[in-house]
């Protein structure tokens, strides 16, 4: 715009040749290049704005910030200041950095080393004409890669969630008039207006305050809203103290105010959160590095094989080639190809399983991490605690003492005398009744719907007066006049008239305890005011004190004729409670050897209170601050933070620090939250786990679970889940590398031994329908087993194959194939000639010892008594469908003629079932033993610490 002015100025100034003048400037043309030449100075001043740091920004006087910005702090700035900022500061928003393409996050899949050793198996198997066995592979593996790839796809949404954070609106003044507008236009040096209900569009320096109090919660982590000034600050501090300035994504609880936009978009400080959640990656879980280790370990037992092979041929003297081609063959067999479908299964079925109990997840592998958890981080506001401040105790000023249950903006709970435990309502106890008056009147809340409009503190009175049948006692007056709530004087109080006129008016103050007793003369007792002498003021005071210590807010309470004349009527003591079942979570969960920490915004007190109250460390609490957290090396931290219960006055980045020192330490961490202060921490937590109905936007999109009705004890169930569906998967390997083993070396025995084949192809094909089909499926959906939950989180260096459950393959594949050569060495004829009678017994032989070791695989130490024939439906069903199956490959006719078998009497398979059985009675026998070991062993341990 400015450079098509010039252009015509050029063309006025030109050098005239012919004449060696200049043209003469008309008036308004001089006018017009002056204008220019401001503007051109405006947009090179609006293109030096930069965002301000919080910090700087409160010790900055209201001059120096309209200043700093070049902003009129009354009519804001003009259209073309704003044109000129937003070319540096971009719109108010974020911008979630998608770079990678969907098709590469789709091949990224395929890095997995058992999909690698399947897609491996495929081609030899391709090489090898086995076309069939090429096909179903390659199905299992596109089935797998793409489940896991939509699960990933879908959890990936937590950086876009930000922008939900943004609010659309919000009321801005530019070029003198106020404007409403959306926020995402704003820029820095904008003047905006705020008002009850707004949501706080960027980071603000206030200029002007009326009462203004914000629900800081999402951001600090504080249940208290923070009271607001527009006069600059001296002192340092951190983000939380700082109370002229206002944060993008908080709520304007109360009151009004207009300040100077300091930050936009990612220069804000929930832009520094963004930032943080975009450098931090989703660690991988146990199970993905498990299932990383099973891939090779069989890779290895893959080739271990082809080399044996390999080389008894060329000890027999075969040609190499056709020794390897066999080996190949029976290395891809061994593979189970379904176990990652088998795992899919397994993880989907705990999702449902889980999402019947309100908890939501969405990661697969997530819902077994939780079975090696062994520590919980938590924060306290709208987690632990339900963000919902609640009066708890009572003390009147005769000396009474009252406990408040119910949590939450409602009438649900009761007020207790004590040590009586009467129940007191309306004026039932003439102090009680004052003390809880004087609350409701002195008030500007309402409640609606179990919800707050007003001061939360506000809030908890009249939720106290309504378990009392109070709430209606502020009809009773009418008031006359309000002297608000100030910091400075730190009360309230209104003054009333009765609507009855034979009474005179009436002042009720609440407020610290402190500034209120100076307005006191009197105090009730009973009912009838009497001297307010020192030894009960200091009494008084006392009460205060050991309220404080609690962790409760207490107020003080008054009424009166005049300010000066005021009679003390009592304190109540106000909190955020934790939610039902909290406590008796953290003692189940510490039992079961997880630990679980508190990391807080809020202040000592409150936190410990807290944490006693919900049984934390058995009340044996050690804190620690986000400052000393900050201060102190990350190696330092590693081996400190896990003596720390509490941690409080945290940020975001101590949040994230003290999980990295957890994780460093060998931990595998929990991190639950509601806020956008927990955000990053719950995205590079080992889980991730939100609050479905207080949690916010970013948390729930950062959180790989979400607690659907913000019941914390939903943790223990996902325990339960997760520790069952490990034990699951073990069980499906063992069965199915015993019986690949089995069938592997009774044909690689023959081969050697030059017999003939045992099993011919058809055979071989039904028992790999076993193998990978219903009853070893069937294994992955085993019932949890209750005592799952009182055993310790599982090492996460613990291997799916580890040493003991090789053995029991190794023991379990030895009786399979010594079972079944006795049966072939027994049916074969003296020319050693394969006739169907020989295989039709082999065969069978085999399949019975499959369902009966399938039987004992159901769990790795308890006897099929302890857990049960009938639990596992679907196991019950798909043996019984593979005996019919394997009976009418032997008795129907057509099938005999595909499967080459021949009918078998009675005796023969009373013979077989006995002898299959031993495979099962050796593995119950070996539990027995263990079980003996065990608790011999332990005996020992308890008599040596004795």
């Amino acid at each position: 715009m400015v450079e098509t002015r010039f252009s015509k100025f050029l063309q006025k100034l030109g050098f005239s040749r012919a004449r060696h003048q200049y043209e003469p400037l008309e008036r308004g043309e001089l006018e017009t290049l002056f204008d220019a030449q401001c503007e051109l100075k405006a947009a090179e001043k609006d293109q030096t704005v930069v965002a301000l740091p919080p910090k700087e920004a409160s010790k900055c006087h209201r001059e120096d910030l309209a200043k700093v910005f070049y902003v009129d702090l009354k009519n804001g700035l003009s259209e073309f200041s704003v044109t000129q900022r937003r070319l540096v500061h971009g719109w108010n928003e974020f911008v979630a950095d998608n770079t990678e393409p969907m098709w590469k996050k789709y091949l990224d899949q395929f890095k997995n080393p058992l999909i690698l050793l399947l897609l491996a198996s495929a081609l030899v198997s391709i090489l090898t004409k086995e076309y069939e066995d090429a096909i179903s592979i390659a199905m299992a593996v596109l089935i797998v890669v793409t489940v896991a790839f939509i699960q990933e796809y879908r959890s990936e949404k937590s950086l876009q969630e930000l922008t939900k954070l943004v609010p659309p609106e919000c009321n801005c003044i530019r070029g003198g008039k106020l404007q409403h507008l959306l926020a995402r236009d704003l820029v820095p040096g904008d003047i905006v207006c705020l008002s009850i209900g707004d949501r706080i569009p960027a980071d603000i320096r206030l200029t002007e305050v009326t009462d203004l109090l914000v629900d800081e919660s999402s951001f600090t982590g504080e249940a208290e809203p923070c009271s607001k000034t527009d006069t600059p600050l001296t002192g340092e501090g951190d983000l939380t103290t700082l109370r002229n300035i206002v944060f993008m994504g908080t709520l304007v609880q109360y009151g009004k105010g207009q300040g100077v936009v300091i930050g936009t978009g990612e220069r804000s400080q929930f832009g520094e959160v963004f930032k943080m959640m975009q450098a931090e990656e989703t660690p991988k879980t146990p199970l993905q590095k498990n299932m990383d280790n099973l891939g090779k370990q069989l890779t290895l037992f893959s080739f271990c094989i082809i080399g044996i092979i390999m080389l008894t041929g060329w000890l027999q003297g075969k040609h190499l080639l056709s020794m390897f081609t066999i080996g190949v063959s029976l290395a891809v067999a061994a593979i189970p190809e379904g176990l990652p479908i088998v795992v899919m299964v397994t993880l989907v079925l705990g999702v449902l399983r889980m999402a019947k109990k309100q908890v939501i997840v969405k990661k697969l592998p997530i819902v077994e991490t939780l079975g090696c958890c062994n520590v919980i981080c938590s924060d306290k506001t709208g987690t632990l605690t339900a963000n919902e401040m609640t009066v708890t105790q009572l003390v009147t000023s005769d000396g009474l003492h009252a406990e408040v249950s119910g949590i939450g903006y409602n009438g649900q709970g009761t007020v207790c005398l004590l040590p009586s435990k009467e129940i007191i309502k309306g004026f039932s106890n003439i102090s009680v009744g004052k003390l809880v008056e004087a609350g409701c009147v002195a008030n500007n809340a309402i409640i609606r719907k179990n919800t707050v409009m007003g001061q939360p503190t506000e809030g908890a009175l009249i939720a106290l007066a309504m378990k009392m049948d109070l709430s209606d006692i502020k009809d009773s007056y009418v008031r006359e006049k309000e002297i608000p709530f100030s910091s400075e004087q730190k009360w309230m109080a209104v003054k009333c008239s009765p609507k009855n006129e034979e009474q005179e008016d009436i002042y009720f103050m609440k407020g610290a305890f402190e500034e209120v007793i100076r307005y006191c003369t009197m105090y009730n007792n009973g009912g009838i005011p009497l001297p307010l002498t020192p030894q009960q003021q200091s009494f008084c005071q006392q009460e205060e004190k050991k309220m404080g210590l609690l962790g409760l807010r207490v107020l003080a309470l008054a009424s009166g004729p005049e300010l000066g004349k005021l009679t003390f009527l009592g304190l109540v003591g106000i909190i955020d409670p934790p939610r039902a079942g909290v406590k008796e979570a953290v003692q189940v969960l510490t039992e079961s050897g997880v630990s679980v920490k508190m990391i807080t915004g809020d202040a000592l007190e409150t936190a410990l209170a807290i944490g006693r109250n919900i049984g934390l460390c058995n009340g044996k609490l050690k804190a620690m601050s986000g400052e000393e957290v900050e201060s102190m090396e990350q190696n330092k931290l590693a081996d400190h933070v896990g003596k720390v219960s509490v941690f409080f006055r945290t940020s975001p980045k101590h949040k994230l620090k003290i999980i990295k020192a957890l994780q460093e330490s060998g931990a595998i961490v929990a991190m639950t939250g509601d806020g956008v202060n927990d955000a990053v921490a719950l995205k590079s937590a080992d889980i991730g786990i939100s609050m479905g109905q207080t949690g916010t936007d970013v948390s729930k999109e950062a959180a790989n679970m979400i607690l659907v009705d913000d019941d914390f004890s939903a943790i223990m169930n996902a325990v339960e889940e997760g520790k069952g569906i490990f034990h699951n998967i073990k069980n499906f390997v063992r069965f199915q590398l015993s019986t690949s083993i089995s069938a592997l070396s009774l044909i690689t025995l023959s081969t050697m031994c030059n017999l003939p084949n045992p099993l011919n192809a058809m055979q071989i094909l039904w028992i790999n329908i076993i193998m990978d089909g219903p009853p070893a499926q069937s294994l992955g959906v085993e019932p949890v087993d209750k005592d799952t939950l009182r055993q310790p989180p599982r090492n996460v260096k613990d291997t799916i194959l580890s040493r003991a459950l090789i053995l029991k393959i190794l023991l379990s594949a030895s009786v399979i194939i010594s079972g079944t050569l006795f049966v072939f060495w027994k049916e074969i004829p003296e020319n050693k000639a394969s006739t169907p009678r020989t295989t039709t017994m082999t065969f069978t032989c085999f399949v019975f010892f499959d369902l009966f070791n399938a039987l004992t695989c159901r769990s790795q130490t308890k006897l099929i008594f302890e857990i049960g024939f009938l639990r596992n439906h679907m196991f019950l069903y798909s043996v019984l469908g593979s005996i019919l199956g394997q009976l009418a490959v032997i008795y129907i006719p057509p099938l005999q003629k595909i499967f080459q078998t021949e009918n078998l009497g009675v005796l023969d398979l009373l013979l077989l079932t006995g002898l299959a059985s031993s495979v099962f009675i050796l593995s119950e026998l070996l539990k027995i033993c263990e079980k003996f070991c065990s608790r011999a062993k332990k005996a020992q341990t308890h008599h040596e610490d004795v």
